[in-house]
């Protein structure tokens, strides 16, 4: 998911493993010429490591490639979609935790930008699922405040509550993000398990889609610095 230089010739990279979870590990030698793991460690393959346990670091002694995206991410949209999915990742993730829904999630996400002609469209669902996978799912039924139903009705974000509230729970002095009916149903949608999301209601609408911007960036403490690059990408949904 990273990487960065370590002395003259090595690299530590940042993966995310189906056993360990987020790793970081050493490849030592990778920006030699002549290094046969360089071109097998590139953002996003999917790979098999062999690895040496370290005393700070694991050493990553040999690589065989499982799956490549570099022709899907290597277009503009693509690799903005998918550095922002790493950086979620890697900011959300502790160290050596095993969560197989998450590394599952980002699988499946790959695959669909590998297909998707906007490939930032799938961003919302993603951060949702990714909240959800850490336990931070925001309700999209019912007010987080009072516990109303918001089936067709309009709602504004809470983020300190962590989701939707009734406009009859208005905090009137604060400056909030409002929803419309409209906005909520795509909300919900997105929100709703992988099975039974129907393929039309995948895209979020502008507002849902800064909705859900705004709440992982709450939980993060921040906005995601690959996430600032999507301006001239996105294509606002009506």
């Amino acid at each position: 998911m990273r990487a960065r230089n370590l002395g003259e010739a090595d690299k530590i990279y940042t993966l995310l493993t189906r056993e360990r979870g987020k790793v970081d590990a050493v490849a030592k030698g990778v920006r030699r010429a002549k290094s046969s793991l360089a071109g097998r460690l590139e953002f996003m393959n999917e790979v098999t490591l062999a690895l040496h346990r370290g005393r700070n670091l694991d050493v990553i002694t040999a690589a065989e490639i499982a799956r490549s995206y570099f022709d899907a991410i290597v277009q503009p949209a693509a690799f903005v979609a998918t550095s922002v999915m790493g950086e979620l990742i890697d900011a959300f993730c502790e160290p050596d935790l095993a969560v197989p829904e998450i590394f599952n999630l980002l699988h499946l996400a790959l695959r669909a930008v590998r297909t998707a002609a906007d490939p930032l469209a799938l961003l919302p669902r993603f951060e949702l699922r990714l909240l959800e996978a850490l336990g931070l799912r925001p309700p999209s039924e019912s007010c987080v405040r009072c516990g109303a139903s918001l089936i067709d009705q309009p709602a504004w974000l809470d983020c300190e509550s962590g989701g939707l509230a009734g406009m009859e729970c208005r905090v009137t002095w604060m400056n909030v993000l409002e929803l419309d009916t409209a906005d909520v149903a795509n909300f919900q949608a997105l929100s709703a398990a992988r099975d039974s999301v129907r393929r039309a209601t995948m895209t979020a609408r502008s507002q849902v889609a800064k909705a859900i911007e705004t709440l992982v960036a709450y939980h993060l403490g921040r906005r995601p610095k690959a996430g600032m690059q999507t301006a001239e990408f996105v294509r606002p949904a009506s």
